[in-house]
């Protein structure tokens, strides 16, 4: 039940076993197969490679985390040999090679990385971003294996020491690492398995979500190894195409645990046909993990009634708070809860910061899901912006201290103290407020758009436009942006499905009345074109890259959007990246 001191002692005791991950292609076939018992021995033959190339204990390495043996065997060979392995995203989360470059050697000086090991195929994205930063080694998942073992005496890390270093799906202009300790993983994925999914003999794990990502790599890998339970993995990018063969390896394998974003389960509902839902058998399916972004409760009703038919319980929706900076997970709602909401007073909540419940009077509500209680020895209080404690459904932000609370930024000690105090609260930069011991969620601190002094949400806007007939969650990002005279001006940006010149001005025109008249703002709306609004590495919507590139004239709106809200924007293109 993960009640290791370190990750070298769960591998060393889930290899006795016979259980293990397997890895499917994007047909659906089996394609590779990981006993415990392998990935052990691979993980120290790659330490001992490791270590003969002239790797010290303690040096950083750089791995680009694919969905496949050769990235767990390199995690762990790291771990074997006390190096810290630093996951990083595949070129697939970016838009483009270069940018994939920058980013890639953006996070690999952040980390002082002393290696880099890529997928077979990457070598010459891997050389590009590499270039000029004097690692010592430098080499593709084959390369690796061609590589002389040697006889190194290992000297895996100890429990107080750090086990990794961990990019949040933020970490894009000014990334930082976050250091997660032995004793911090180990903790987590404790909560994860006994306290979260409540892990029983026979469970087994369908999980499509990146290595690079906390969810993936911790409660989708990392705690399966400390509490032995066989995983079934489709590369992400697979997903992104064929979302349904999520489900159908689900249905085939028989898989009782897979987690997904809100998005993910968007994406099969939208895309279904009744035949399809007919060919599935969802029964044995008994967490349906829900996290890394803002859970909608009617996506999840959706779901449920598109899938009841394939045998899909919405009891077991299993809503879930956490964060990088905390290794992963927070709080989690008991199982067999399903999804419950809160549903309160919009106007009151973005107003005087209070979730007060609605009434058959309220003129706008908003629906709340509730994200559960924390796990035992976590403590989280909700603080207004003065740094006080609020009382029950008090609107703050957010703070958390608990055994898996990071140990800091890599190499950030300013950036650490920002976010982290001597007393080891952890300010999470989100918002929410509490009932009972429950967390509800309702955004983050720096997407809140601030007019004349009135706070409002950009979920709020953004769902209110995405109930535009021919508009899908995900097509609109809100935010706020300067105007004449530096005051705050309302924006939404909108991937139309129109394209005719006509039909996109009537829809900027229905955008706006909606928005007036259930938000209760005026807006300005700019249509971009489709896939254009910018996603964070798990898949999450970026509005502060969105702000960035709108304002920076990288997002372009189309013919018949609002003008640009300043009058002069050469002066707001040098600041865009603020």
């Amino acid at each position: 039940m993960a009640d290791f001191a370190t990750l070298v002692d769960a591998l060393d005791y889930a290899a006795q076993g016979v259980r293990g991950f397997n890895f499917y292609s994007a047909r659906g076939d089996l394609d590779d197969v990981l006993s415990f018992a392998d990935m052990r021995d691979r993980a120290l033959a790659t330490a001992r490679r490791l270590m003969t190339a002239g790797l010290e204990r303690g040096c950083r390495v750089a791995l680009i985390a694919d969905t496949a043996p050769d990235f767990i065997t390199a995690f762990f060979g790291c771990q074997y040999a006390g190096l810290l392995p630093v996951p990083l995203p595949l070129p697939t989360s970016f838009g483009g090679k270069d940018g994939y470059v920058e980013q890639l050697g953006k996070q690999m000086v952040s980390c002082h990385a002393d290696a880099a090991i890529a997928p077979t195929g990457m070598s010459d994205l891997l050389a590009q971003a590499a270039d000029g930063l004097g690692m010592k080694l430098v080499v593709t998942s084959e390369e690796l294996l061609a590589m002389p073992e040697g006889t190194p005496d290992l000297r895996p890390q100890g429990p107080g020491d750090i086990c990794y270093l961990q990019y949040s799906s933020g970490s894009t202009r000014f990334p930082h690492g976050v250091a997660v300790t032995q004793t911090s993983v180990m903790s987590n994925c404790r909560g994860n398995g006994v306290h979260g999914i409540e892990v029983r003999d026979g469970d087994r794990m369908m999980s499509w979500l990146p290595f690079y990502h906390d969810m993936g790599l911790v409660g989708a890998m990392l705690t399966l190894v400390a509490i032995q339970v066989t995983a079934d993995y489709l590369p992400t990018e697979f997903f992104a195409r064929r979302p349904l063969l999520w489900l159908e390896l689900i249905s085939r394998n028989k898989a009782t645990i897979s987690y997904s974003p809100t998005f993910g389960y968007e994406l099969c509902a939208r895309r279904v046909k009744p035949e399809q839902v007919a060919e599935l058998d969802l029964r044995s399916w008994r967490v349906a993990g829900l996290g890394a972004e803002m859970i909608r409760a009617d996506s999840m009703r959706e779901f449920s009634r598109t899938f009841a038919p394939a045998g899909f319980n919405d009891k077991a929706f299993l809503s879930s708070y956490g964060l990088a900076e905390c290794t992963l997970a927070v709080s989690f709602m008991p199982i067999d809860s399903g999804i419950e909401v809160d549903l309160v007073d919009e106007s009151l909540l973005a107003a005087e910061h209070r979730a007060v419940p609605a009434t058959a009077d309220t003129a706008k509500t908003r629906e709340v899901v509730n994200c559960g209680i924390p796990m035992p020895e976590y403590d989280i209080e909700i603080r207004d912006e003065n740094g006080d404690s609020v009382g029950e459904r008090g609107v703050g932000q957010i703070y958390v201290r608990g055994p898996s609370v990071m140990a800091g930024y890599f190499n950030d000690p300013e950036g650490t103290r920002n976010v982290l105090d001597e007393n080891g609260w952890l300010d999470t930069g989100d918002m929410g407020y509490m009932i009972g011991p429950a967390l509800y969620i309702v955004g983050r601190a720096k997407d809140l758009i601030i007019l004349n002094g009135r706070n409002h949400w950009p979920q709020d806007i953004e769902w209110t436009v995405e109930q535009i007939d021919g508009l899908r969650s995900g097509d609109s990002a809100a935010i706020s942006v300067p105007g004449r005279g530096n005051e705050e001006v309302a924006m939404i940006l909108v991937q139309p499905r129109v394209s005719e010149l006509d039909e996109r001005r009537r829809l900027v025109d229905e955008i706006k009345r909606r928005i007036q008249k259930d938000v209760g703002i005026a807006c300005r709306v700019a249509l971009v074109k489709p896939r254009s609004l910018p996603r964070t590495s798990s898949g999450k919507l970026s509005r502060v890259k969105a702000r960035a590139n709108y304002m920076s004239g990288l997002l372009e709106p189309l013919e018949g959007s609002d003008p640009y809200p300043w009058e002069d924007a050469a002066p707001l293109k040098a600041a865009a990246g603020e």
